[in-house]
C-alpha cells in the first residue's frame, strides 16, 4: 500500500509538533528531577486523565481486542474489562494517599513505608525489575504491534518498523521530560480518537460488510454479540467472566490496572496539584478507558471476521506478515482511501508514541532516582540525574525494539505478563490497609509469582491459561502471608512516620495503633471515609459499565435498552458527585 503526498504530510506534520513541544518544555524539564519526572507537582486532573488514557491507548491494543473479539467475541473483553474494579478502586481509596505521599516514584514509597535493609533492597531490585524488565516487555508488545502494523500497510521489514516508530518518540521523551509526554500524550489521543472511529464508519460501510445492519447479522459475526459468555458453556463462563471478577481484577499486577495504583498511574497522581486534582484525573482515565475507546475497535474487529473469517485469509493476502488474530486490525486498515488512511496511520503512531513516551519517562525516573541515585551514587546532582534518565530514555527504547523483533502474538504477551504478576496484586492493596505486611511480603511475592510464571512456561503442565493464573495466584498468595508471620514486622517508628504522613484508613492498623500508645508514640487522626469511598466506588464501576454497555445497545438498535442502561449510568454519576462533595 502506497501513501499519498497528503498521508505523508499529515503523518510528517504530527512528528514535527511533537519534537517541537519536547524542546518548548526541554529548558523547563531540566531544572531538576521533581521536573523531569512529576512536570513539576502542578499538572490539572484533565490533561493528566487524558494522559494516562492516552498511554494504555497505544498501537498493540486494537489488536489485542481485535485478537480477542475474532476468536471468543465480544464478551471475551472481559479479561480486561474486570480491571474497572482495580481502577475505581484506586480512584476512590488510593488516588489521595498516593499523591498525599509525596514521593518522588511509587518505588520509593517502600523506605517509606518498609524498614531495614530488604526495603533498600526491595526498591533497588524492583527499579531494575519493573524499570527495565517489565517495562521492556510491555514496550516490546507495543513495538509487536508496530511491526505488525507497518508489515501489513506498507510492506516494511520489522526492523524497519521498530526503528522509524521509535526515532521521533525517544527524542522528545529524552528531552521534555514527563511535561512533554503529557502536552504531547493530549493532542495524540485527540487523534488517536478521530482515527480510529473515522476508520470504523468508513469500515462498516465497505461494500464487501454492507452497513452496520448487515455486519451484525452476519453469520460470522451474529454469534459473537453478547456482552457476557454464554451461561450454558462453562469454561467460556469461567475463563471469560468468573475468573476475571472473582480473582484476577484483586490478584494481578498489570501495567495501568494495578491493584492500588502504581507505576505511570501512580506517577500521574503524584505529579497532580492536589489530591482532589488525583482523583479527578484517575476518574477521568477509568471512564475513557472502558466506555469510551472500545467500540471503534469491536466494530472493525467484527468487520474482519465477514472480510478474513479465517488466519488463512489473513495470511494469504499478506504472506509476509506475522501472521495472528490480531492482524485482522490492520488488514481491515489497508482498505482505507487516501487522506483517511493518512489520518488512521498518524493516529495509530500517536497511540505508538504516547505509550511508549510514557514507559521510557517511567522507566527512566526508576533506573535514575530508585537505582542510580539511591545505590550507586547518592551524592549525584540534580543535573546529573537528569542526564542518567535521559540516556536510560535511549538504552531502554533499544533493548524493547530488539525483543519484539522476538515476539509473535499481543495475547500471548498479555497472557504472559498476567502470570508474571499473578498473586502479587492483593499486597498492593493491603500494605496500606494492614500494618503487618513488610517487605519480605512483598520479596516473597515478586520471587515466587516470577518462577511460577517461568515454571509454566518451561514445564508442560497441560493446564489452560485461566488454571495456570488461578494456581499461581494461590501458590503466591500463601506463600506471602505464610511468610509475612513468619518474618518481623517493619519498625514501629517508620510505621508511626508513614501513618502521618498518608493517614491510611483505620481498620487494620487498630493493634499497631495500641503499640504505638504504649510506646509513646502520637498518631494522627484519620478523617477518611471508607463507607462513603466504597460507595463511590461500587457507583463508579455502575457508571462505566451502564454507559459502556449503553452504548452498545445504541449499535445494536436496542434503543429502550439504551435509555435504560444509561439511565442508571446518570443516577449513578449524580450520586458519585453528591458523595464526592459531601462534607
Amino acid at each position: 500500500m502506497e501513501l499519498s503526498t497528503l498521508d505523508w504530510m499529515l503523518i510528517l506534520s504530527f512528528f514535527v509538533i511533537f519534537l517541537i513541544i519536547g524542546i518548548w518544555v526541554a529548558k523547563r524539564s531540566g531544572k531538576n528531577t521533581q521536573e523531569f519526572f512529576l512536570s513539576g507537582r502542578n499538572m490539572p486532573w484533565w490533561l493528566l486523565g487524558i494522559s494516562m488514557v492516552a498511554t494504555t491507548f497505544s498501537a498493540d491494543t486494537p489488536n489485542l481486542v481485535t485478537d480477542i473479539v475474532r476468536q471468543n467475541g465480544i464478551s471475551g473483553n472481559w479479561v480486561w474489562w474486570t480491571f474497572l474494579v482495580t481502577g475505581m478502586l484506586t480512584v476512590f481509596v488510593y488516588a489521595k494517599l498516593w499523591r498525599r505521599s509525596q514521593v518522588l516514584t511509587d518505588l520509593q514509597f517502600y523506605e517509606m513505608r518498609y524498614s531495614g535493609k530488604e526495603a533498600a533492597f526491595l526498591r533497588g531490585f524492583r527499579a531494575l525489575y519493573l524499570g527495565v524488565f517489565f517495562n521492556v516487555m510491555i514496550m516490546a508488545s507495543v513495538c509487536l504491534a508496530a511491526i505488525k502494523i507497518g508489515g501489513i500497510l506498507f510492506d516494511l521489514a520489522p526492523w524497519e518498523c521498530v526503528l522509524y516508530a521509535s526515532l521521533v518518540t525517544v527524542a522528545y521523551s529524552s528531552i521534555g521530560g514527563l511535561r512533554g509526554v503529557i502536552l504531547t500524550d493530549f493532542l495524540q489521543f485527540l487523534v488517536a480518537m478521530v482515527g480510529s472511529i473515522w476508520a470504523a464508519i468508513y469500515i462498516i460501510n465497505l461494500p464487501e460488510v454492507g452497513g452496520l445492519s448487515k455486519l451484525l447479522t452476519h453469520p460470522n459475526v451474529s454469534d459473537k454479540l453478547s456482552f457476557l459468555p454464554d451461561f450454558n458453556d462453562t469454561e467460556s463462563l469461567l475463563v471469560l467472566l468468573i475468573i476475571p471478577l472473582a480473582v484476577q481484577w484483586w490478584s494481578v499486577w498489570y501495567p495501568g490496572a494495578e491493584p492500588g495504583g502504581g507505576g505511570y498511574i501512580a506517577q500521574r497522581m503524584l505529579s497532580a496539584k492536589n489530591e482532589k486534582n488525583a482523583i479527578g484525573a484517575t476518574l477521568l482515565f477509568n471512564i475513557a478507558h472502558y466506555a469510551l475507546r472500545p467500540w471503534p475497535w469491536i466494530l472493525i474487529a467484527l468487520a474482519s471476521l465477514v472480510l478474513y473469517p479465517q488466519l488463512s485469509d489473513i495470511g494469504a493476502e499478506f504472506p509476509n506478515a506475522v501472521l495472528g488474530h490480531d492482524l485482522g486490525y490492520p488488514a481491515m486498515l489497508s482498505r482505507l482511501p487516501s487522506g483517511l488512511l493518512g489520518i488512521v496511520v498518524a493516529s495509530l503512531i500517536a497511540a505508538f508514541m504516547s505509550t511508549i513516551s510514557t514507559h521510557l519517562n517511567w522507566g527512566s525516573s526508576y533506573v535514575s532516582l530508585d537505582f542510580y541515585k539511591r545505590f550507586v551514587k547518592p551524592e549525584a546532582s540534580e543535573r546529573e540525574l537528569v542526564t542518567i534518565g535521559r540516556l536510560t530514555t535511549v538504552v531502554l527504547m533499544i533493548i524493547a525494539a530488539l525483543l519484539a523483533l522476538l515476539l509473535s502474538s499481543a495475547l500471548s504477551t498479555f497472557n504472559i505478563l498476567l502470570q508474571i504478576g499473578a498473586g502479587t496484586g492483593l499486597i498492593f492493596i493491603l500494605r496500606w490497609f494492614w500494618w503487618r505486611i513488610n517487605a519480605y511480603s512483598e520479596i516473597t511475592g515478586m520471587i515466587v509469582s516470577f518462577l511460577v510464571a517461568v515454571a509454566f512456561e518451561v514445564f508442560d503442565t497441560g493446564l489452560a491459561d485461566h488454571e495456570k493464573l488461578v494456581l499461581g495466584v494461590a501458590i503466591t498468595t500463601v506463600s506471602w502471608i505464610v511468610v509475612t508471620f513468619l518474618t518481623r514486622p517493619t519498625k514501629a517508628t517508620t510505621l508511626a512516620s508513614f501513618y502521618n504522613a498518608v493517614t491510611p484508613y483505620g481498620m487494620g492498623w487498630s493493634r499497631f495503633k495500641e503499640r504505638a500508645a504504649k510506646q509513646g508514640m502520637e498518631l494522627k487522626q484519620s478523617h477518611d471515609r471508607f463507607t462513603i469511598d466504597l460507595a463511590s466506588m461500587l457507583l463508579g464501576i455502575l457508571f462505566v459499565y451502564t454507559a459502556l454497555f449503553g452504548t452498545g445497545y445504541v449499535i445494536y438498535g436496542n434503543y429502550l435498552g439504551a435509555a435504560i442502561l444509561w439511565g442508571i449510568a446518570m443516577v449513578a454519576a449524580f450520586l458519585i458527585f453528591t458523595l464526592w462533595n459531601k462534607k
